[in-house]
Formats: C-alpha cells, structure tokens, sequence
C-alpha cells in the first residue's frame, strides 16, 4: 500500500516552468522591497496596501520588463535557478523605487 502511495504521489509530480517561478520571485521580492522601505522612511510611507501595490508593480516591471529594455541587465536577471537570486535582488531594489518615486509625486493631505 505504502509503495502504490509513493508511485502514485511520485507521477503526480507538478514541474513549474522556470519562467513562473521567475515571475512569483519577482513579484515577491517586489512587495517586499516595497514594504521594506515603508518601514524604513516613515515620512515617504504610502500605507501597507498602496506599498505592496506598487511594489509588486515594480518588482514585474524591475525582474521582466526592465532587463528586456536594458540589455545588460540580461546577465543578472537570466532564466534559470542561478539567476531566481538576481531576479529578486533587481525586483527588490525597483519594488523599493517605485513607492518612494510616488510618494514624492504624490500632495501631502491636508490637516483641517
């Protein structure tokens, strides 16, 4: 019984395409930079949602669409298990650019 388990469990394996993990990295690591700096900059702090929003917008457009635009950041944001490390570093790093840009860009709220 516990053999048929095992079989059945071992051809029942779910194999991720390494683009979708590339993307969940990025998108994570894209939130969590945005939050990260939420923390960090009380003053430029847009709130938990708007900073995940926005960093999970940037951590796309920082790990996917920034390297297609600048090749050179191909080499550290590549496909494959080696590069999951710099597609998050990159994500972080724009998840962490992109609620700052706003907050600047954003009026302060008026006290009554």
């Amino acid at each position: 019984m516990a053999r048929q388990t095992r079989e059945l469990l071992h051809e029942s394996r779910i194999i991720m395409d390494p683009q979708i993990i590339s993307w969940i990295v990025s998108l994570i690591a894209g939130g969590a930079g945005g939050n990260v700096v939420g923390a960090l900059l009380k003053n430029r702090n847009l709130g938990p949602m708007l900073n995940t929003v926005l960093g999970v917008a940037g951590g796309g457009l920082g790990g996917k669409v920034l390297p297609m635009l600048i090749p050179a950041l191909g080499g550290l944001v590549g496909s494959g298990d080696a590069n999951y490390a710099g597609t998050g570093v990159l994500s972080a790093l724009v998840g962490a650019l992109l609620p700052v840009i706003v907050s600047f860009l954003k009026k302060p709220a008026v006290a009554v």
